[in-house]
């Protein structure tokens, strides 16, 4: 399922990477300089950037919780994964249901390379990693079959993808396809970047990650709303991401100075 063996000179590192960016912001350290240098970017034209990207994890980490303990959702699909950050996603889930199955997919090397530690999960339970590009839904699809089980419902969570995916490369039909193959009862968990509360100021950041070869796409409130046709939201809806279920903080300081410059929402495919 990892695919090929890691391959240091695979790893490009003369350009940043949407992941290592990530994992700069939050603290990690794997990454590489050019990433520190749009990261530096993203704090000049947006100094709470750091604090944004500690609220998208926290979110997700609120989202499995609750899908797992409220929803009885014992499965879940997570495409863009990124460097593993603990807790990660599998072990969210498998602290409350040891028998959870998680199948991770991203497609940057330097993830590859640390496959190892998104792995550990518990005896009872199945983690898995597939090396793939998100927009290649058939490899995904095709891989995760072989460890979930598409007749049971699964949480396809793309926390932080969508907005590296311009709606000319086809991120609304990257979901339909996606949602499509999934059996009734599973669900979309998903965050992502809005230019709503200061579009000059996003206007400036996505021209920086242009400018570094990374595409960067700011939607409304509409247009993030829209990746949940068909689906039953789950209330509060498609909201800032800090008022998505607060009360499931394990107590993170989801409120800042400034805004936090994402939506959220979890929806349910019903048929």
């Amino acid at each position: 399922m990892t695919g090929p063996e890691p391959s240091a000179h695979r790893i490009d590192t003369s350009r940043p990477h949407p992941a290592r960016v990530y994992d700069w912001l939050i603290g990690g350290k794997d990454n590489y300089p050019v990433d520190e240098q749009l990261g530096l970017q993203m704090l000049a034209l947006e100094p709470h950037a750091r604090h944004s990207a500690l609220n998208n994890r926290w979110f997700m980490h609120r989202a499995t919780r609750w899908l797992v303990q409220e929803a009885g959702i014992r499965q879940f699909l997570d495409i863009g994964a990124g460097i593993p950050t603990e807790p990660n996603l599998h072990q969210i889930a498998q602290a409350a249901a040891p028998d959870a199955r998680i199948v991770y997919v991203d497609n940057d090397p330097i993830v590859l390379a640390h496959a190892a530690a998104l792995l550990h999960g518990t005896p009872e339970g199945v983690t898995e990693y597939i090396q793939a590009d998100a927009r290649d839904t058939g490899k995904v699809l095709e891989q995760a079959r072989a460890v979930l089980d598409f007749d049971r419902p699964i949480a396809l969570s793309l926390v932080a993808l969508l907005h590296f995916v311009a709606d000319e490369d086809g991120a609304y039909d990257l979901v339909g396809s996606l949602v499509e193959a999934l059996p009734p009862g599973s669900c979309v968990v998903l965050s992502m970047i809005t230019g709503d509360y200061d579009p000059e100021n996003m206007d400036r950041a996505v021209r920086s990650y242009a400018a570094g070869g990374v595409t960067l796409v700011a939607r409304s409130h509409a247009e993030v709303t829209r990746f949940f046709t068909g689906l039953e939201l789950v209330e509060p809806g498609v909201v800032p991401l800090p008022d998505w279920h607060p009360e499931l903080a394990a107590g993170e300081r989801l409120k800042g100075e400034a805004p936090v410059p994402l939506y959220a929402g979890v929806g349910f495919k019903t048929s």
